[in-house]
């Protein structure tokens, strides 16, 4: 069961993470989808790591 409850908090900071992106994100100086995308990316490893390492 741990697995599961370190993958959920993944993809909880992957969801929070892209959405206050996706609302801010003016596009400027990047495209909106690569932004977007490394931001998914950081926010999963993040989330999952943390909560692996905390226990």
């Amino acid at each position: 069961m741990g697995f599961t409850k370190h993958l959920a908090n993944g993809i909880i900071s992957t969801v929070i993470s892209v959405a206050i992106t996706a609302v801010q994100a003016d596009g400027d100086e990047w495209t909106t989808n690569d932004l977007l995308l490394s931001v998914a990316v950081s926010a999963f490893l993040s989330g999952f790591f943390t909560s692996y390492f905390a226990e």
